[in-house]
């Protein structure tokens, strides 16, 4: 069987140990992988790339894609989804394993809707994807994130600063849930609920009238402040201009909030933005087992005919849910979890 792979959407720790998977399990099955490059651009304009066991050896603990990745949709173009099949069909591929989030899996089950023979591996550090409890690349995120923190804690306390951490997550703040909780946050916002300004204040207000000279307000880059006088409720944005899913650049909730906090409390508060930083390096511990079991059940899916679904972990097992539930609406912050993160705040 020859079996294509591609990696679509923002970079992510633990894409090559995923790839490195594909092609073992592959090899074992005496199937032939194929690399497409940059996402869906590799069926939209093909420059594929042989991949075998020397190719993906020593690739495990490394960062990035081998491969390559994109934002490219092939449904931007009235015919791209046809050309993509076509392609499919032109270089002998007989299955295609898709790894990506939301965006880069919603093309695959509409593609696997109009015959392509595909599977997809849950990947996004943001941890917004339904159907599985973890995507891979958000541990890794997390620890980054609660690295960050931890180092700017001291910072904070030596200069007696309101410090606030701008950390990725577009519609769902799991990072921004994580990493606070993990690195002692006294507040943390996140996309599912509004920013209250004077709720904002008040807790570090209180907070410094128990006597702590400093606070680590962590704040997803989503965020949203809620409707009132002198406040808009959009998002903070970098450029207006859209990518082919029609995604703007976030980016800038930091500064807007901790001007505002300054403001309103007299404390000198401080931004960090962290951004692709928490997309680099190495995949942690956790994440590179993940990415590999993932890519372990994707391949034998592929040999049991099992297309139009995703490999997903629920619980400590590794199983099979279809594209369209996995990409049927976002996976949002646990309430109950973040609950547990507002004991801390203040």
């Amino acid at each position: 069987m020859k079996i294509g792979v591609l990696t679509g959407g923002g970079d992510c720790p633990g894409l090559n140990a995923v790839i490195r998977a594909v092609v073992r399990k592959s090899d074992a099955h005496s199937s032939r992988v194929v690399g497409l490059r940059n996402g869906w651009k590799g069926l939209m304009d093909p420059s594929p790339m042989d991949l075998d066991s020397r190719m993906v050896s020593g690739i495990l603990h490394i960062g990035g894609t081998i491969i390559g990745t994109s934002r490219t949709n092939p449904f931007k173009d009235p015919a791209g989804a046809e050309k993509a099949l076509k392609n499919f069909k032109l270089l002998g591929l007989e299955a295609l394993v898709a790894i990506g989030g939301e965006d880069t899996l919603g093309v695959a089950a509409k593609l696997y809707d109009k015959g392509l023979p595909v599977v997809g591996i849950p990947k996004t550090i943001d941890n917004d994807l339904y159907g599985t409890d973890f995507t891979f690349g958000f541990d890794t995120a997390v620890s980054i994130a609660t690295d960050a923190i931890d180092r700017i804690h001291t910072t904070a306390e030596s200069h007696n600063r309101v410090m606030v951490v701008e950390v990725m997550g577009r519609h769902a703040g799991w990072i921004a849930t994580y990493a606070g909780i993990a690195g002692g946050a006294d507040v943390i916002l996140i996309p599912e609920i509004p920013i209250d300004l004077d709720e904002v204040c008040d807790l570090i207000l209180r907070r410094h009238s128990r006597g702590k000279s400093f606070s680590i307000v962590v704040v997803a880059e989503g965020a949203q402040f809620a409707e009132k006088p002198g406040m808009n409720g959009e998002l903070i944005l970098q450029e207006m201009q859209k990518d082919e899913f029609g995604h703007v650049r976030l980016g800038g909730i930091s500064q807007v909030l901790s001007k505002a906090i300054e403001k309103r409390t007299r404390f000198e508060t401080r931004y960090v933005v962290l951004g692709h930083i928490q997309r680099g390096g190495s995949p942690t511990a956790h994440d590179r087992v993940l990415a590999t079991r993932y890519g372990i059940y994707a391949t034998e899916m592929v040999h049991r005919g099992e297309f139009g679904k995703m490999a997903a972990l629920q619980g400590s097992r590794i199983t099979a849910v279809p594209l369209s539930e996995a990409t049927s609406k976002l996976k949002t912050v646990d309430m109950e979890i973040y609950g547990i993160a507002k004991e801390f705040f203040g």
